[in-house]
């Protein structure tokens, strides 16, 4: 067998497992509608349990790369006509943050430790992109929790996702034509008509935005959000995330990833981002009004490497408008693990009222 497990790579059997395998599915070496080989295959050849084997199989049915099939096994669903995402359960994710997920007595004693241990810095003026604590946390998080991988240079921390979807239409120009899913969340298009932005939407399929109108747009920008888009509860295939990344390159254009909600997928597994895929094409974008509180606005943006000349040279001059205090507060949540058991306790709370 040709996969092979390095033990002192550093990074889990399941993952190096996964992304083999993956690499095999997209590549067309395991075509669509082929048959994977089998977990106990897989565990008796590499030396792994059936669990860790298990683990990565289950990563790519969750990714839309791999479809199961009862008493048959697993069989390759990329390439080929785009099969139908199943549609994401909206109730999901309206279940809203409650005291116990971050208790208060936690919160305030992180606000307590910030106010001891920073001073008068709170009063200070804040750097333009964000503090560098927090920027240096969310890196840290987002390659923990997202697989994404970058500088905390390429961060920057804004008042919310509103704010920054400003911010990625004052950055890349109004004369684009900007692309969007429809239907979708009413304020992005507000924000893009306000800024006066030319703004295109494209009609949703079941796996994501449709592939043929997306090929007929003159859009050099295309602002989706893959995981469980609202109103319509679509979350694009592993195929369509592919297309999304193949359509930025070949036209020299970028995404705007609003990776709003993902934190919060039932399934504990990461949800392959756009950025992962094409990091040098891709705006990321997220906040925390989910994660913690709707009083938290607080967003972040990750911008590719060839972006940050342009950035700072057209907005580096804007202050952030996030108090410093608390950005300090946020980044001591990250950096004592409270966001993440904050995720996990709502994780469990989701998945229990799915059962229901």
């Amino acid at each position: 067998m040709k996969y092979q497990i390095d033990r002192n790579s550093g990074e889990s059997a399941y993952l190096q497992l996964y992304r083999q395998l993956r690499e095999d599915i997209v590549s067309g070496v395991l075509p669509r509608g082929s048959r994977l080989p089998s977990k106990r295959q897989l565990a008796s050849e590499l030396g792994l349990s059936l669990i860790t084997v298990e683990h990565a199989l289950s990563l790519l049915v969750d990714e839309g790369y791999a479809l199961s099939r009862e008493r048959s096994g697993l069989y390759s669903a990329f390439g080929g006509a785009a099969a139908a995402a199943p549609r994401a359960r909206l109730e999901d994710m309206s279940l809203p943050a409650a005291a116990e997920d971050l208790p208060f007595s936690a919160l305030a004693k992180i606000m307590r430790r910030v106010l001891s241990d920073y001073g008068e810095r709170i009063l200070m003026r804040s750097p333009n992109a964000g503090c560098g604590e927090l920027r240096t946390e969310l890196a840290a998080y987002l390659a923990r929790s997202r697989g994404i991988l970058v500088r905390p240079e390429q961060i920057v921390v804004g008042a919310g996702a509103e704010y920054l979807y400003a911010r990625v239409i004052q950055l890349l120009g109004r004369e684009r034509l900007y692309a969007r899913e429809e239907p979708c969340y009413q304020t992005i298009r507000r924000v893009y008509e306000a800024n006066g932005a030319r703004c295109e939407g494209l009609p949703m399929a079941a796996d994501g935005v449709d592939g043929a109108a997306l090929e007929k747009s003159r859009a050099s920008v295309l602002h989706v959000t893959p995981y469980q888009s609202y109103p319509s509860g679509v979350s694009a295939t592993a195929a369509r995330r592919h297309e999304y990344a193949a359509w930025a390159r070949a036209r020299g254009g970028y995404l705007v990833e609003d990776d709003y909600g993902s934190e919060l997928a039932v399934s504990t597994r990461q949800v392959e981002t756009l950025f992962s895929l094409a990091p040098e094409r891709t705006i990321y974008l997220n906040s925390f009004s989910k994660t913690l509180a709707p009083s938290m606005r607080m967003g972040y943006m990750v911008l590719p490497e060839e972006l940050l000349p342009l950035y700072e040279e057209k907005l580096g001059f804007y202050s952030c408008a996030v108090p410093v205090y608390e950005q300090l507060v946020l980044a001591e949540l990250i950096r004592s693990g409270e966001l993440e058991r904050s995720i996990s306790r709502r994780r469990r709370k989701l998945r229990e009222k799915q059962k229901d």
